[in-house]
């Protein structure tokens, strides 16, 4: 069967890619930019790439056309904190144009839970995308969640980040509100189990693991798993905005995300219909064996895919093509070289690909956490991104404040772009390259300044590059990890 595959370099996305070639389909994965998607070399003759943005009518004389089934695993809940509603329908409306057109004979897509009279902004848009794609011809099936528990889930990295760094929580009453999570390998069973069932076609269901839970007890019982104690209290008078700077700063969330998760944590999420799983025959995964499964991953670092990969996780950046090329006039750069001893090569790359996360940034490192504490403080993305693997690394990945752009190992080329809050634009190349007949290691660091703000941005860190640029270069060179 041929799949079409929306999000495909997403959260979901990357997770059901595999289980569908499992399973013995030809996916067609729609992406916006076809250089963050990690081509593996089983794809080959079953995965084809087609490169499109449904923010924009899409072009039907080029698109591809013959597909059974479509996923609709696009959202905008981190984009923005306003006006996302409008996103939301217009894509949608221009991904049913493109598959009305096609042969599909089905639509997946995957919502929220909606049973509440009282919705948040995010749950009213997910319900109207639902509304847009059931007024089309072709059928849609609807799966719809509340919390999603998994290894690098936008929710399960917020209760992780809070309760294994706050030791007490004086926290907002919505962690009195209900909710049913399900995890991640339910999700993708139940997306799965769905396509082409007779008894799905045009239908909405609701996925859930069992017992209804606060955000309270998801916190306690987090926090149990992980075998810590916890002391939590939540007070009346925390409103919605100090709620959000709460969970920005003490969290990796951006602060969009933390905006729109709060209007959203207001809301009871109950399932009400959630008969798919006597249909699919599925064993919901309890919340506690959920949160067991998530650290399993992260143990064995085999975590696939992270919602701060998503370019929704940056604070301003809207695609990586803009930025490839790093410009060469018009810039300041700080350039150094160390020559590299013969067969030494193969560490230093590899101490390339391990920088930052846990590894830190090879010098200085209370510096490093001091930009990123201030970057928060501005509005930025800070540090608390992290990376989603110690030792690998792609183009479109998140490294704590930046974003890989090129991660080519064939090349010897590693190129940054920064996503904290800066007077200007910032780029951060590794490089190791061959000059008479000896192996160089090159770090440059290119910065455009925004008008005069910019250059005095520049000339006023000047002392501290000097330290720390000079210092990472080195310790690249020197470290065996």
């Amino acid at each position: 069967m041929k799949i079409l595959l929306t999000g495909a370099t997403g959260y979901i996305g990357k997770r059901i890619l595999p289980v569908l070639l499992e399973e013995g389909h030809e996916v067609i994965c729609c992406v916006r930019n076809k250089d963050r998607f990690e081509w593996k070399s089983d794809f080959e003759g079953r995965v084809s790439l087609f490169k499109v943005d449904f923010m924009e009518s899409p072009d039907l004389e080029n698109a591809p056309l013959d597909f059974d089934v479509a996923y609709y695993l696009i959202h905008s809940l981190t984009s923005s904190i306003g006006g996302f509603e409008d996103m939301e329908a217009t894509t949608a409306k221009h991904f049913l144009e493109f598959v009305e057109a096609s042969s599909a004979r089905q639509i997946i897509y995957m919502s929220g839970i909606v049973n509440s009279e009282d919705l948040s902004v995010h749950l009213r848009s997910r319900k109207r995308v639902e509304e847009i794609l059931a007024n089309g011809t072709v059928p849609a099936t609807t799966l719809r969640a509340g919390i999603i528990v998994g290894s690098g889930s936008a929710s399960f990295e917020i209760i992780r980040d809070l309760v294994e760094k706050l030791p007490v929580m004086v926290a907002p009453r919505w962690l009195n509100s209900k909710c049913q999570p399900v995890a991640i390998r339910d999700v993708i069973t139940a997306l799965i189990g769905v396509i082409d069932h007779p008894d799905c076609i045009g239908q909405a269901f609701d996925i859930g693991c069992g017992p209804i839970k606060t955000y309270r007890e998801m916190l306690v019982e987090y926090a149990e798993v992980r075998k810590l104690n916890r002391w939590i209290r939540t007070i009346p008078v925390m409103t919605p905005r100090l709620s959000s700077y709460w969970l920005f700063f003490i969290t990796s969330t951006s602060y969009p995300l933390a905006v729109n998760l709060v209007d959203s944590m207001k809301y009871d999420v109950i399932c009400a219909d959630n008969r798919l799983g006597e249909m699919l025959d599925i064993d919901w995964i309890p919340y506690k064996e959920a949160v067991e499964l998530a650290f399993a991953k992260i143990r064995q670092n085999m975590v696939v895919s992270s919602w701060k990969d998503s370019l929704v996780s940056s604070s301003s950046l809207p695609s990586l093509t803009e930025y490839v090329e790093v410009p060469k006039f018009g810039c300041f750069f700080d350039r150094k070289e160390r020559e590299l001893e013969p067969g030494t090569e193969e560490q230093v790359l590899a101490n390339i690909w391990a920088i930052g996360g846990d590894r830190g940034w090879y010098y200085g490192n209370w510096m490093w956490k001091l930009r990123g504490y201030l970057d928060k403080l501005a509005g930025g993305v800070g540090l608390r991104r992290g990376r989603t693997d110690p030792v690998e690394i792609h183009a479109g990945d998140s490294l704590d404040f930046w974003r890989v752009l090129a991660a080519d190992k064939k090349a010897q080329r590693l190129l940054l772009y920064a996503e904290m809050k800066l007077p200007g634009d910032a780029w951060l190349e590794f490089s190791i390259e061959k000059k008479n007949g000896k192996s160089i290691l090159k770090q440059v660091a290119t910065f455009r300044p925004d008008g005069l703000l910019g250059r005095l941005y520049w000339f006023s860190v000047l002392p501290f590059h000097l330290f720390v640029f000079n210092g990472m270069i080195s310790r690249i060179k020197r470290f065996r990890g």
